[in-house]
């Protein structure tokens, strides 16, 4: 695992800003929410992890280059 450059952190921050709705797509951890479970994007830090309040109760982090979220948006 690496962690995301400052230009790809800065990237990620303008993607996805507070507040930006999330899918969960892939995540590599035993402890991972169902595939398909939403959440709310409260920040991204310093690594390039995307930090989110999933739905579920979950607070794990999307891991920069390994795990995979989709943004949901308003059609």
């Amino acid at each position: 695992m690496r962690f995301a450059r400052p230009d790809e952190v800065k990237r990620l921050r303008e993607e996805y800003p507070s507040g930006t709705r999330v899918e969960l797509v892939e995540m590599d951890d035993m402890q991972a929410p169902p595939i398909g479970t939403k959440g709310t994007v409260y920040g991204v830090d310093d690594s390039g992890s995307v930090m989110v309040s999933w739905d579920n109760g979950s607070h794990l982090h999307v891991i920069f280059g390994v795990d995979i979220i989709r943004k949901i948006t308003d059609k």
